[in-house]
């Protein structure tokens, strides 16, 4: 049971800030602005846990390996009883203390920036048109929470909606507010192009990234970069189809590749090229990271599985369903217009039950 080195990159940055933040709260400037003072009040305190937790990890994890080292050697009956019954109660104090370690890190994080990215998955022009529905209420929730988000790049499907759009999120709480949207939106409706009123079942993948850990954890060597210029798509006769705006990178030692073409000049399209590729990166890192830890313990509410299916929109019962917390809304059409809170109250209500 030990720290993985996403939770000591993140652990270290948090030290840094912590000593900055040791500082700036003594400020004379600082402790006049209650509204700053009380902001930064909040974050000192909570890295302090976590710093303090961390402590605790090591030294409970330097006792256990002298624990086992005393088993390996000891051949004292009583004793070696003792050292394993010491054993077993510091590796439940290891996983208790990364636990709290991992809450508390999420909990910092909670209002951090956001890169959503939505994509279409099973389904064809259908998944692509949900892609375009889902882009819809979420914008017009953001409407509501007086959020900012800026797109960074849109690729339109071949009769209409979008494989994929990617937007950056800024505003109060997004990442405390966004993070269970992750995973597979399934849509079950009968599509416009369908002549027989066939119900079709398609799907949708929406991924939530907090800007500071891709930004924190990854570093992307420019050598391992291939870069690419070519015209953008879209209406005829605008600008970005006259000129090589848009770029396309590619990160050669994963092959994982970032388009962008919604600026006019190749310079900015760059930049949320970059910005975009970096979240890509750690985000299959991250997979691979859930992936080993889905082996050792399963977390109730998945906040970062694209994978799993956590969400049924079912159009003729006019029902959205989200499956981690069997909980059913029969109001769709004002649920696709952005009226989601209830539906994100009640996953947060859970996620608190149960930390």
């Amino acid at each position: 049971m030990i720290i993985d080195k996403f939770l000591l990159k993140k652990i270290e940055v948090l030290k840094k800030r912590f000593y900055e933040l040791s500082f700036l709260i003594i400020k004379p400037e600082i402790i006049h602005d209650n509204k700053k003072y009380v902001k930064l009040s909040k974050e000192y305190k909570i890295i302090y846990k976590i710093i303090n937790y961390y402590n605790s990890y090591k030294e409970t994890k330097k006792y256990l390996k002298e624990i086992e080292s005393l088993i390996k050697l000891d051949s004292d009956k009583e004793l070696l009883e003792f050292a394993i019954f010491e054993k077993k109660k510091n590796l439940l104090e290891l996983e208790f203390l990364i636990k709290k370690i991992e809450y508390l890190l999420k909990k910092n994080n909670n209002t951090n920036n956001v890169l959503m990215e939505l994509r279409a998955g099973t389904g064809g022009d259908e998944a692509c048109i949900f892609v375009e529905n889902i882009f819809r209420m979420y914008t017009m929730y953001f409407k509501e929470l007086c959020w900012k988000y800026e797109i960074l790049n849109m690729q339109q499907g071949t009769i209409k909606g979008y494989k994929e759009i990617i937007i950056e999120i800024q505003g109060k709480n997004v990442y405390g507010t966004l993070k269970f949207e992750s995973g597979v939106h399934r849509v079950q409706r009968v599509p416009y192009t369908e002549s027989q009123g066939r119900l079709h079942t398609s799907a949708i993948t929406v991924a939530i990234l907090p800007e500071e850990d891709y930004n924190n954890n990854i570093n992307i060597v420019l050598s391992d970069l291939k870069r690419e210029t070519f015209r953008a798509s879209g209406a005829g006769g605008q600008h970005v189809n006259k000129t090589e705006s848009a770029i396309r990178l590619t990160h050669i030692p994963t092959g994982i590749i970032a388009e962008c073409q919604e600026e006019r000049s190749q310079h900015k399209n760059y930049e949320k090229a970059m910005k975009v590729l970096r979240a890509r990166i750690y985000q299959s890192e991250l997979k691979i990271k859930n992936e080993k830890l889905s082996k050792e313990r399963k977390s109730l509410i998945s906040t970062g599985d694209r994978s799993a299916k956590i969400r049924t929109y079912n159009y003729p019962q006019g029902r959205v369903t989200d499956h981690r917390i069997n909980k059913s809304i029969y109001y769709l059409d004002k649920f696709m217009n952005g009226k989601i809170n209830e539906m994100i109250t009640a996953l947060k209500i859970l996620e608190k039950e149960n930390n």
